[in-house]
C-alpha cells in the first residue's frame, strides 16, 4: 500500500491523487496513477479556478457528480495499472491489486475482467448517494473478487519503513568482511 501511495504523488487530477499496484507472487507488475491520457493537458498544470480551488476540467463545465465519468480527463489509476500491463503484455489474472481509493463501478468492472482476485483499498469511495453505495457493494460480490478489503497502514509500519527511507538506503547494515576463498 505505501508503493501505491507513493505512485500516488504522480497524479496529475486535483480532485483526488489516487495510486495503484498490481503484485503477484510478490513481484510488482504494474503501477498506475489518474492523470489525463498521453498527449493530453492535465488538470494540474491548468491555473486555479476563479473561486481559488484547483483546476478541475469537469468541475469548470458545471458538470454534476451524475455525469462525471464522461467529462473527467483522468483515467483511473486501477485502470492506467491495468492498460500499463495489457501494453507489455503481462497478465494479472490472479494478481493483487493495492490502490490508495476503493476503486469505483467502472474500475470494478475492469479489475474482474482481467481476474485479479484480490483487492485492497486505503480510502473508501465515499458517495454522497446511498443508491450508489448499495449498488457498489452487490457488485463487489457479483464480481467474484476472493478479497476486498480496506488496509490502512499502521504508525508502526510507517516508523519502520521510513526509517530507512529518510536516511542512504543502501548503506551497509552488517561490517564489510575481508574473505578470500580456499585455492
Amino acid at each position: 500500500m505505501l508503493i501505491a501511495k507513493i505512485v500516488s504523488t504522480r497524479s496529475t487530477c486535483n480532485s483526488r491523487p489516487t495510486g495503484a499496484v498490481i503484485v503477484k507472487d510478490n513481484h510488482i507488475l504494474s503501477t498506475g496513477y489518474n492523470g489525463a491520457m498521453p498527449g493530453a493537458p492535465h488538470c494540474i498544470d491548468q491555473p486555479d479556478m476563479e473561486d481559488g480551488r484547483p483546476y478541475c476540467y469537469r468541475r469548470s463545465l458545471g458538470v454534476p457528480d451524475v455525469d462525471k465519468y464522461n467529462f473527467c480527463k483522468a483515467s483511473h489509476a486501477e485502470a492506467n495499472a491495468i492498460a500499463q500491463a495489457a501494453r507489455y503484455g503481462i497478465s494479472v489474472e490472479g494478481a493483487t491489486l493495492y490502490t490508495t481509493l476503493a476503486p469505483c463501478y467502472v474500475c470494478l468492472k475492469l479489475i474482474a475482467t482481467a481476474r485479479i482476485r484480490a483487492v485492497y483499498y486505503e480510502q473508501s469511495y465515499d458517495s454522497a448517494s446511498p443508491e450508489r453505495d448499495r449498488f457498489w457493494q452487490e457488485a463487489v460480490r457479483e464480481a467474484g473478487i476472493e478479497t476486498f478489503e480496506r488496509l490502512i497502514i499502521s504508525p508502526q509500519t510507517y516508523d519502520y519503513i521510513l526509517s530507512d527511507i529518510r536516511n542512504i538506503t543502501s548503506r551497509r547494515r552488517t561490517p564489510a568482511t575481508d574473505f578470500i576463498p580456499d585455492p
